[in-house]
């Protein structure tokens, strides 16, 4: 470092020289350049080594006293001896060229406001006094006024004043409106203002190019009519007045591949999906209408309607094969977008491509919807987080101006564009009018090459109308009268650009022809778009067979060898000597370090993490994500080592899970946003697509799954049973009564129960630490793939009786019930008491105080499918037991009673009695006064050994 570099360091690392002090030190600085030694040896010594700074020139000039030359000048100034004179007409020319700067600013940033947007031309054009030239001073004399504009792309230095306006109109007030100045990257900016003002926002298409896009908008808006007229009445969506949608995908397909795209995953809701699915998927007409006839194969138990249907195909581009999925996608709108997301992101993974050079997310919208469902917020909000970046997604609103019957736009959003939204993530829009085919083309080329580039989310709105209803049954003139006498008078979108081009020379009957020729394929109900590749697969095409035609008694090895237990263990309660870790951390792992060894009881945090490192030693990726999943919401897991001693905010992490063995699999553990909804429905669409990981999602309490419950009713619960989509997502919710209040206690148990039914899901609630070690283990190990409900502890995590020995982790598997585990004398008990989770140890506490060796205690750890032949085994054991109680801490209307009663009740024997004890119904899944808490888990604690009251169920 220079003597220079190493005072001025000096300086910048020593606050009292600013601020308030900077008058004193200034002055004693005046006096030590009068005479040295009138200072204190400390300051003389800093202000010796600053003489040794050379002066601003380079020079070697020696400082002088700074206060003579101030007073001079003050002096001159009282005296009027100093002045600038300048003429009035430089003056004006300056205050106009930055003026001009203004107007090109201004332009830039609102001129999308004036833009040519509405094919309908519904409203008069605001009043924006920015891109008016007589707000800058300008008049009809400056007009061929010349300025410099060398700060634009429009391919001159100089320009009239005239010429620029024309120029930055034709860019920004076309059909085409960009919004980009809001991002902070200038090298954005930058790129948006060279790629637009260059061409004028215009395209210049070939011939072959042109007859391209209306062959698009020929298809699309002949399948729409042809179906119109076939099936009369019968909902579809119609895409009609939104056509260039499909020129637009087309256009991101094709360009895509010849980027060297290979996957293709589009979400997107019912408007225009039957068009995709044909349009573009390349899904056969006749496959199609076979749906319509009800006469296509029903081979799901529940199955879908048309439009909600996923597809996926191989189409040919310029750069080769690409493969596209369009997810399934139930009517609520929006939520699709993430299980896309997450999709995306386990190809990427799986073909290791970190940024998404190989995978393109596309997202479909509604106007309405892509400012009203939250969803979309948060799910922009993982875009460019580490664990949930898919290197940006292409957005391709279909604008029809109307949601259902609100298009009134003091009703329909609080913002000016339907896309204000993205502005959180500084995501680019293009505004184009949906009856410029060429220009919505030309507006998804700059969106991909947008994307490529900078590897971020890009926003194409195409704002057209809807011809129809919000479906085919629909009038929408009873609340749409102006509107719909506009649609009413409108052409159609591909009848204006057919006219567009007979006018420039290629033909009138160019239209009539196309039109002849798609009619004609789809009564042969062949391809309409080609080539669609068949029996095409790529390496990274994952083989589902396996997984299919399980059964959930299906058995699996989750034990693992003492040898491999040990070496496993230590492995990962090793801790480098380099990381410094919290001293009650590293209390955590010295203590699992001697549960490895065996020389204590195994606790819940240990089994967790056996099973995820024997797992990633036998090959399988953990994936693991939700709010304070690396530490644990109530810090018994600590997989990720915070260094006491790191100096960056951005390194100084250990996880010891990413150390198990030199070929492992990967272990991901994601902190992340604080969202339910987008991360569960994330961490779902990437199950979907890799069932070789175990993929977990973990609730900060349980209750908060509720926040998410769209995620659970429409994709985790019935996916399978209506789309056939496996899916074997793990799902941690802590649930437990320990007087936390009501939205820290339940993980709603009671609703789970009611979702599951056609063995849809696996419902548990472990109480041991071998039994959370098998299950998890179980969840990879077997090939069944089905949701994976964990209820987990929050008490039981440090709780003794809670641990266990090692050898239930060498030998066994998951026990769907958990026998009594005292001695008792069968023929002496008198009741049976059946109950799942923490409960468990209050019961097994009373039983012990009160000296009731007649009641027998078994734990239910799997809800669902109800485990039968084990149950029926437990009963059998007690030839004499005349009465069984289901006890529970949740109150009698939540929980598990309702509906696990029919089961219990299928297994007793003729004259025996089922009683219930735990607490009354409540609105409330717990309460928030402590001593009510504690008066209702003493009473429910007594009421299972005493006379049944209430509800008895008798066989």
């Amino acid at each position: 470092m220079s003597e220079t570099n190493s005072v001025y360091a000096a300086y910048q690392g020593n606050t009292y020289l600013f601020g308030g002090n900077a008058p004193y030190v200034e002055e004693m600085y005046e006096n030590y350049l009068a005479n040295p030694g009138s200072v204190p040896d400390s300051w003389r010594e800093y202000f010796d080594a600053l003489q040794h700074v050379p002066a601003t020139d380079g020079s070697q000039a020696k400082d002088v006293p700074h206060l003579p030359v101030i007073n001079a000048f003050a002096e001159r100034a009282k005296s009027g001896g100093t002045k600038v004179v300048m003429a009035s007409a430089d003056v004006e020319m300056g205050r106009k060229r930055t003026a001009v700067q203004q107007l090109i600013a201004a332009y830039r940033n609102v001129g999308q406001r004036w833009a040519d947007l509405d094919p309908l031309k519904r409203t008069e054009r605001p009043n924006i006094p920015d891109l008016v030239p007589a707000f800058f001073g300008f008049t009809d004399a400056d007009q061929e006024t010349v300025f410099d504009t060398s700060n634009t792309f429009f391919g001159k230095n100089r320009m009239s004043l005239r010429e620029l306006l024309n120029a930055l109109r034709e860019t920004y007030c076309g059909t085409l409106g960009a919004e980009y100045m809001y991002t902070t990257d200038q090298a954005e900016k930058r790129w948006w203002q060279q790629k637009l003002e260059s061409i004028r926002s215009k395209p210049n298409f070939t011939v072959d190019k042109k007859k391209q896009i209306l062959d698009r908008l020929t298809a699309a808006e002949g399948l729409e009519r042809y179906l119109h007229t076939k099936y009369v009445g019968q909902k579809r969506f119609s895409l009609e007045g939104g056509e260039s949608f499909i020129a637009a995908m087309d256009e991101l397909i094709q360009s895509a591949g010849a980027q060297g795209v290979q996957e293709v995953v589009i979400g997107m809701a019912h408007r225009g999906r039957l068009n995709v699915l044909v349009n573009t998927m390349g899904k056969l007409p006749a496959d199609l209408f076979a749906e319509f006839d009800h006469t296509a194969p029903e081979e799901l138990p529940a199955g879908d309607v048309k439009y909600h249907q996923g597809f996926s195909s191989d189409v040919s581009t310029a750069g080769g094969p690409v493969h596209l999925t369009l997810a399934f996608n139930p009517s609520h709108l929006e939520i699709v977008n993430p299980v896309v997301e997450g999709s995306v992101r386990a190809r990427m993974d799986r073909r290791g491509d970190p940024q998404g050079k190989q995978v393109l997310p596309v997202l479909v919208h509604g106007d309405a919807a892509f400012g009203g469902q939250g969803v979309n917020q948060e799910t922009f909000a993982l875009a460019q987080t580490r664990g949930y970046s898919t290197g940006g997604t292409v957005h391709i609103i279909i604008n029809n101006q109307i949601g259902f019957t609100t298009s009134d736009p003091r009703d329909m959003r609080s913002s000016v564009f339907c896309t204000d939204i993205v502005k959180m993530v500084e995501a680019p829009v293009l505004h184009v009018n949906g009856d410029d085919p060429e220009a919505v083309v030309l507006a998804t080329q700059l969106a991909l090459e947008y994307r490529m580039t900078f590897r971020k989310d890009v926003v194409l709105d195409v704002v057209c109308f809807r011809k129809l209803g919000h479906n085919e049954q629909d009038t929408p003139a009873l609340t749409q009268p102006l509107m719909y006498k506009k649609i009413a008078a409108h052409p159609g979108t591909r009848k204006l650009f057919a006219d567009r081009l007979a006018a420039q020379g290629l033909g009138d009957s160019l239209g009539d022809e196309m039109a002849k020729a798609y009619r004609a394929a789809l009564d042969a109900g062949k391809n309409t778009t080609e080539p669609v590749l068949t029996n095409f697969k790529t390496q990274f095409t994952v083989d589902w067979s396996p997984f299919l035609g399980k059964k959930w008694t299906d058995a699996g090895d989750t034990a693992i060898p003492l040898a491999e237990w040990k070496r496993v263990a230590e492995k990962i309660t090793t801790i480098p000597e380099s990381v410094t870790p919290h001293q009650l951390v590293k209390k955590v792992y010295d203590d699992r370090a001697a549960m490895g060894r065996g020389e204590t009881p195994v606790d819940w945090g240990m089994g967790e993490h056996m099973a995820f490192a024997s797992l990633v030693a036998s090959g399988y990726p953990v994936r693991l994500s939700g709010e304070d999943c690396g530490r644990g919401t109530f810090t018994h897991r600590h997989a990720v080592i915070h260094d006491q001693k790191r100096e960056k905010w951005d390194t100084g992490t250990y996880v010891a899970l990413q150390n198990v063995s030199d070929k492992q699999a990967p272990f991901v553990v994601i902190d992340s946003i604080l969202s339910e909804e987008a991360v569960l429905a994330f961490e779902y669409g990437y199950a979907s697509n890799d069932p070789n990981t175990l993929v977990i999602w973990e609730a900060q309490f349980g209750d908060f799954a509720n926040g998410a419950q769209v995620v659970i009713d429409q994709f985790i619960a019935s996916g399978e049973v209506k789309w056939g989509r496996v899916n074997g997502i793990t799902l941690m919710l802590p649930h437990g009564y320990e007087g936390q209040g009501p939205e820290h206690s339940s993980a709603r148990v009671e609703r789970f129960m009611q979702l599951a039914a056609d063995t849809n899901m696996q419902l548990v609630q472990p109480t041991t630490a071998s039994q959370i070690f098998h299950v998890l283990r179980r969840q990879m190990v077997r090939n069944l793939r089905k949701p994976l409900v964990i209820f987990t502890p929050k008490s039981l995590l440090r709780n003794k009786d809670a641990t266990s020995p090692v050898s239930e982790f060498t030998h066994g598997s998951f026990q769907t019930v958990i026998p009594e585990n005292k001695t008792l004398k069968a023929d002496k008990v008198k009741r049976l008491v059946a109950c799942s989770g923490k409960v468990y140890y209050d019961l097994v506490k009373h039983r012990e105080a009160k000296g009731a060796d007649d009641v027998a205690i078994i734990r239910v750890e799997q809800l669902y499918p109800f485990p039968h032949k084990a149950f029926a085994a437990e009963l059998k054991k007690y030839p004499n037991a005349t009465d069984l109680v289901w006890c529970q801490d949740e109150p009698q209307n939540q929980g598990a009673w309702f509906f696990i009663q029919h089961n219990i009740h299928e297994n007793m024997q003729d004259g025996q009695k089922l009683g219930y004890a735990g607490r009354a119904a409540s609105a409330s899944p717990a309460v928030g006064y402590s001593h009510l808490h504690q008066d209702q888990q003493k009473a429910l604690i007594e009421a299972a050994f005493a006379k049944l009251k209430g509800f008895v169920l008798t066989k």
